[in-house]
């Protein structure tokens, strides 16, 4: 990834570390030696992940901690462990902040390791780009899940409007005039979730980054983006969206009470959606998200997650070893989406977990997971995050609040994070073109 390289080995080691590994190895501890690995992730329920593993794998030991999201706290803690050399051995990282913390020299290169390798092919392809920064045979992080994106909708509500599932963005325009008729909205513009506003730029084919002859290109203001942004604030001008926070009491009231026919989520927000407006049980389906041209399958991806093993680790292969079984393994996925909503990031877990093939009574018992399936192939597998994300998505998050109470544009929100993205890359000695 040109610019973004630094010296990392796929192995640490410290004085007398017994079962650590040699710099730029991966070799497992000496047989008989009892591995204690940490790990830490804020998925529901993935307790009985680890008590899965740790029962069947006596002598590698995982005590697992959950924390707060990572952007609510968990991703700066985890830049002071990596200062002061207190990391956990495994650590959940979205794919949007994988970079950051490769650019902190944070993370261990475990794409020498034997159960990395061996678990590669299983994994959605796009996933792996996303890991590697495009350094040959480099791994960051295990794909976790994936978040490509659908639309949530009230059927019954569309339905009895005589409304059909909106399957182009046109058509979602046309839809929200006639549900603003109906004296409510479509659905909300989130005012502080720049992450979903950039899934939506992701399905257009927006290039924000890239990299060539180790200088850094940033294009939060190209065309597919400022689409994007002009087509919202369109929405936002007219009041054919609700613009609240999102993901929260107010959004999640506005859904449950009709106030809001539809969600542009997720595959991780049909659990979500179930558990936070439980009066509207059986109401809801899943389409594709409304495309840009008539009759394609674009989609852009919002979340998922990646478990990295961190540089302080004395034992990168065990680490490994249990996040790519965490992560791949059918035992383990059916665990992580039973208990945590999780949609897998392998093409096995989506074809093969029972509960992915079976109807869901929150959405009329349709397979919504079928949608997911096709939304997957659709994810462009060529976007890049930039090195220094946190900062893009607080500079974005500031402009976008202040577009939506009339002071400012969306298009302007862009141009201001772009402008001070390229400031902070460059203070941080990155080489960025003009």
């Amino acid at each position: 990834m040109g610019a973004l390289l630094l010296t990392a080995a796929c192995g640490g080691s410290s004085e007398g570390d017994t079962g650590g590994t040699a710099a730029g190895t991966c070799e497992p501890a000496a047989k008989g030696t009892k591995v204690a690995l940490t790990f830490t992730s804020w998925v529901p329920g993935m307790q009985a992940t680890v008590d899965a593993w740790n029962k069947a794998n006596p002598d590698i030991q995982v005590t697992y901690k959950e924390v707060v999201g990572g952007n609510q706290g968990t991703y700066q803690a985890y830049s002071n462990q990596i200062k002061a050399g207190k990391t956990p051995d495994i650590g959940m990282v979205e794919f949007d902040n994988l970079p950051s913390f490769r650019l902190q020299n944070g993370l261990t290169d475990i794409g020498g390791c034997a159960p990395v390798k061996e678990a590669a092919s299983k994994f959605v392809p796009w996933t792996v780009s996303q890991v590697g920064f495009g350094e040959k045979d480099a791994v960051y992080g295990v794909p976790m899940d994936i978040g490509p994106m659908a639309l949530y909708y009230r059927k019954d509500l569309f339905d009895r409007a005589g409304i059909p599932a909106p399957a182009t963005w046109e058509e979602y325009y046309g839809a929200a005039k006639k549900i603003k008729a109906q004296g409510a909205t479509i659905g909300a513009f989130p005012t502080d979730q720049p992450a979903w506003f950039t899934s939506l730029a992701w399905q257009n084919g927006a290039q924000w980054f890239s990299v060539k002859d180790n200088a850094w290109s940033v294009s939060l203001t190209d065309d597919a983006t400022t689409k994007v942004a002009d087509y919202w604030q369109k929405l936002i001008d007219e009041r054919l969206v609700d613009t609240i926070p999102g993901l929260g009491d107010p959004q999640w009231k506005a859904l449950d009470s009709g106030k809001e026919w539809s969600i542009i989520g997720a595959a991780w927000t049909t659990k979500l959606l179930e558990s936070s407006a439980p009066k509207t049980k059986g109401k809801w389906a899943v389409a594709p998200m409304p495309q840009w041209t008539a009759g394609g399958n674009t989609t852009g991806n919002w979340g998922g997650s990646t478990a990295v093993v961190f540089k302080n680790s004395k034992h990168p292969y065990e680490a490994a070893k249990f996040a790519t079984w965490a992560f791949s393994d059918l035992e383990a996925l059916a665990l992580n989406n039973k208990n945590g909503g999780q949609y897998p990031a392998t093409s096995e877990g989506q074809k093969q977990l029972p509960a992915l093939s079976e109807g869901l009574p929150y959405y009329g018992n349709q397979k919504v997971w079928e949608v997911f399936a096709t939304a997957s192939a659709g994810v462009d597998p060529s976007f890049q995050w930039g090195p220094t994300m946190t900062q893009t998505y607080a500079e974005l998050a500031d402009g976008i609040g202040k577009a939506v109470n009339g002071k400012g544009t969306l298009s302007g929100a862009l141009e201001t994070a772009q402008a001070k993205t390229v400031q902070t890359m460059k203070s941080q000695s990155l080489t960025v073109s003009e």
